[in-house]
């Protein structure tokens, strides 16, 4: 073999080894970079694939605690069919007994439609009287003298649902037919106690025929589940209730219900009871989820007046019918969901944006880390496309895995949700990375750079390319705004993404215009400094003036992240409010004492053991009286109002702390000497009233008369209020209870933050038991996250912490990616006689200005945006959905949160200083000789 063709062999071997092992060399030679890259794309693709299976599964929860808590009798498909016709009497029985339910109940249970699915276990049927009939032996309890109504019902399968008490399950004795004179019941521990039933006791039924139906007690049971299905859809079964007869003075009687076995059901069809048969079919929620929600309300329509209705009269006769207000309970499932959900995206577009631009800054740094390696590539005939594909295959070997490793955490820490959602969230986290980093790092060398030309801040001119893309922007973040304050954040169909993206782009705004002027007050501290005697200074502001235009995008980073931690703080700030506002107006002050209906007049000794409590800072007695007629005004309608009877000293107070209509407390002082207690007052006499706007629209400006059960008198509008501390609600008149004929006390509101309240309530309960005792701090305690809720709230938690998060990281990469540049000059400058304690301060004080930019500037821009977007968001949904005076609130405004637009802020500064205090100590460390060698262009 000739030297020739062994030189051409291994000139190929050369080749070869110098391609094949390109990623591995370079993954061994910067270890440290890769693994930084890899754990930042795991921490973002993790946050991008839970995002959406977090979102998923706090919907799904939602839809499922909607329903299981919701009362049976509106989520229960009920399917009610008139009684078999006249004729066969053979038929007629059959049909009703329980064998033929059973049957029909089966079918009806296979033939639902998707996702229409039923709960088995707690779904029942039978036969059941729809009219009470009246039971006339007189050793039933009668109130009001009025005899006690019962209804006969035969539900399945009683024995899985109740435990037998007392003794033996009703059965059938042979065929009952509807000639049958005596069958067998039992009844609920409820039922026995408010009736006075026990085993043995027998009830004679009215009947069509000659002999009643006689119907004997067998059994006394306790319901297993009682707020279940199968014993709440009809809530008579288990409870009997007193029920007023319609009268000007109503008179109250017992209604209870009997339970007779399945086959006894042929005996009712001779009552007076109109029976009919019934299925209740249970809806099982534990498999459906948020995007069933559609499909669901579409079935129900259909089974209600639809084909699927047919379907179900060809089961169950004809003329059944099929009533649930189950649609209703999803149309407020989703208003909920549709009212969240837009703010939700708030939240997820900002950290979205702020994940993204610190990628992008990752991906900078290590292209300028990297900068001198490509061009010596280039300039030995490198090609841009080559150069870019060795970028991507060790871009992808860090990204792909860590991106999918995110994902497997994802799914981990939040299972069985649509995993498709997920997907998408990480590949884009990975495609991101893997085209920006080595797109970016190939266009910078396009064309040979000079060595050596500035590229900072102060002589950095933008160009008309620039100008145009900020005006854009500036464009759109305007339209977005004004869209938010027009239309709230609910958008037809779903979330508005501009909307949503409103935050950002305000902050998009603010970090172009502070990075166009920066340089102004730099040149302006720069001339002040230069006159001093140290070089400390004027050198700082010299490094921090030459800082290079590409930190830009950690200015946006930094804004960004600040305003959406502070939107997200100041959404969970407004909730807090609204519940606290919410508590305030259910309760009126710390603690509310009051009869039934604020109507009784509570006793001398309990206002006395009131103010007597630990912890009572003041008593404000009030006396109200609801339904108090007003005279006709110039609406001409007949309006009723509440009449409040107030200390004017002590209320005026009371509305001053809890900001419910304050008012000067003289302004209801009355002219002229008060009437004695007991005595009619002059009918010229006036008194001024402060009323609701509604009411003091009736009454207009002139003295009116009114009269109510605290006596006739004249009032004049003095002012008005919108809310007042004793009522909740719109309408009212507050007047001072000094200028009324007959007074009395039917109302404390207690202030004192610590209040004793087992000493008041040891005063309310030994005052009476009509008397109740109200917290606030136990109305606010009432308002319970719904799962929605709870994970809306977990979301903007996590939206705070992870921008707080990302804008540290914005830092730490600003100031690593000149890094070596400054230690390079401490190194030269320590030649020069720099002390240690000196290259401290130059390198904090070289931070400080782009630190302080950024921590002023994202906190006004937060606060900024907040006042923008404020009018168009309302946090009533995500706030309130339980609890007394849930309803009361109109409107929760979002407000700012100090802690959560400074601490971000605050943070920023400080991790400024802590990185600039420690490089300068590392720098410290190494030798000049070290840092500075032959040719080095820092």
């Amino acid at each position: 073999m000739s030297p020739r063709s062994d030189s051409g062999r291994s000139t190929a071997i050369t080749r070869a080894g110098a391609c094949a092992p390109w990623v591995r060399t370079r993954l061994r030679t910067a270890p440290g970079a890769a693994c930084a890259l890899g754990l930042l794309v795991l921490l973002t693709a993790f946050l991008a694939a839970a995002f959406p299976r977090a979102v998923d599964a706090y919907e799904n929860k939602g839809l499922r605690h909607d329903l299981a808590v919701e009362d049976p009798r509106r989520s229960v498909l009920e399917l009610t069919a008139p009684p078999p016709a006249l004729g066969d009497e053979a038929k007629r029985e059959a049909a009703v007994r329980g064998a033929a339910l059973g049957a029909v109940h089966r079918k009806v249970l296979a033939g639902l439609p998707e996702p229409v699915r039923a709960d088995a276990s707690q779904s029942s049927y039978g036969i059941h009287t729809t009219e009470p009939i009246a039971a006339g032996e007189k050793w039933l309890p009668r109130p009001y003298g009025l005899d006690p109504e019962l209804t006969y019902a035969t539900p399945s399968d009683l024995p899985a649902h109740a435990t037998l008490r007392d003794g033996a399950w009703p059965t059938v004795h042979g065929e009952v037919t509807a000639a049958s004179t005596e069958v067998e019941a039992a009844v609920t521990e409820a039922t026995a106690k408010a009736l006075r039933l026990k085993v043995g006791s027998t009830i004679a039924v009215p009947t069509r025929g000659e002999r009643p139906l006689t119907v004997r007690i067998t059994g006394i049971v306790a319901p297993k589940l009682p707020k279940a299905a199968y014993w709440s859809s009809e809530r008579l079964l288990r409870t009997p209730s007193l029920v007023a007869k319609p009268a000007k003075d109503p008179f109250y009687y017992w209604i209870a219900a009997l339970l007779l076995p399945p086959d006894a059901a042929p005996a009712l069809l001779a009552t007076t009871g109109v029976p009919e048969p019934y299925w209740r079919i249970a809806p099982d929620a534990d498999r459906l989820t948020a995007l069933d929600v559609d499909r669901l309300r579409s079935r129900v329509a259909s089974l209600e007046s639809g084909p699927e209705l047919l379907k179900l009269r060809a089961l169950a006769g004809p003329a059944a019918t099929l009533t649930t207000d189950l649609d209703e309970v999803l149309t407020g499932y989703d208003a909920m969901r549709s009212a969240i959900s837009p703010v939700v995206a708030v939240a997820a577009v900002g950290i979205g944006a702020v994940a993204a631009v610190v990628l992008l800054m990752t991906g900078g740094l290590l292209a300028a880390r990297r900068r001198s390696e490509l061009a010596l590539l280039r300039s030995r005939g490198g090609s841009l496309r080559g150069i870019g594909r060795r970028l991507l295959a060790e871009t992808a070997v860090t990204t792909v895995p860590a991106a999918a490793l995110g994902l497997l955490l994802a799914v981990a820490a939040i299972g069985r949700v649509r995993l498709w959602p997920a997907v998408v969230g990480a590949a884009a986290v990975a495609i991101l990375v893997c085209v920006a980093l080595p797109l970016g790092t190939t266009l910078g060398h396009r064309i040979p750079q000079l060595h050596g030309a500035r590229d900072d801040m102060m002589t950095a001119r933008p160009s008309r390319r620039r100008t145009v893309a900020e005006l854009t922007l500036l464009v759109l973040a305007v339209g977005a705004v004004a869209a938010l304050r027009r239309r709230g954040t609910a958008a037809d169909g779903g979330s508005d993404f501009l909307v949503s993206a409103a935050p950002v782009l305000v902050g998009l705004i603010a970090a172009l215009v502070l990075a166009r002027l920066y340089p102004l007050p730099l040149r302006l501290a720069s001339r002040s400094v230069a006159r001093l005697r140290g070089a400390v200074g004027f050198l700082s502001l010299a490094r921090a003036g030459r800082a290079s235009a590409s930190g830009a995008p950690a200015l946006l980073a930094l804004l960004v992240a600040l305003t959406t931690a502070a939107f997200g703080g100041s959404v969970l700030a407004g909730v807090a409010d609204a519940r606290d506002d919410a508590a305030v107006l259910a309760t009126g002050a710390d603690a509310r004492i009051s009869g039934e209906g604020d109507a009784i007049e509570l006793p001398d000794r309990l206002v006395r053991d009131v103010r007597k409590a630990g912890g009572v800072r003041e008593v404000a007695p009030v006396q109200i009286e609801y339904s108090v007629p007003l005279p006709s005004g110039d609406l001409g309608s007949d309006v009723k109002t509440t009449l409040v009877g107030v200390d004017p000293g002590t209320y005026a107070r009371l509305a001053r702390a809890t900001g419910l209509g304050p008012f000067p407390a003289d302004r209801l002082k009355a002219t002229g000497a008060a009437p004695g207690k007991g005595t009619l007052p002059s009918k010229d006499r006036v008194l001024p009233v402060l009323a609701s706007p509604s009411v003091a629209e009736q009454l207009g400006e002139r003295p009116r008369a009114i009269k109510s059960l605290a006596g006739d008198f004249k009032v004049r509008v003095v002012g008005t209020v919108t809310r007042t501390p004793a009522v909740d609600n719109a309408d009212f008149l507050v007047v001072d209870a000094a200028s009324l004929t007959h007074r009395q006390t039917t109302t404390l509101l207690v202030t004192g933050g610590s209040a004793d309240a087992k000493a008041l309530r040891a005063a309310t309960h030994r005052a009476g038991p009509t008397f109740f005792l109200q917290l606030r701090s136990e109305a606010r305690a009432a308002f319970v996250d719904t799962p929605m809720q709870s994970g809306a709230e977990r979301i903007y938690t996590a939206a705070i912490a992870a921008g707080a998060g990302y804008a540290l990281l914005a830092v730490l990469l600003s100031l690593l990616q000149t890094a070596p540049e400054r230690t390079a000059l401490l190194a030269r400058l320590r030649t020069m006689g720099l002390t240690r304690r000196q290259g401290r301060r130059l390198l904090g004080l070289e931070a400080m200005p782009q630190a302080l930019l950024a921590a002023i500037g994202g906190l006004l821009v937060g606060w900024a945006t907040i006042a923008l977007l404020a009018p168009g968001v309302d946090l009533v949904q995500l706030a309130l959905s339980s609890g007394p005076g849930s309803d009361t609130l109109d409107t929760a405004p979002l407000r700012a949160d100090l802690w959560s637009l400074a601490l971000p802020a605050l943070g920023v500064v400080a991790l400024a200083a802590t990185v600039a205090a420690v490089q300068a100590w590392w720098a410290g460390r190494r030798g000049s000789i070290t840092e500075l060698r032959a040719g080095d262009t820092r």
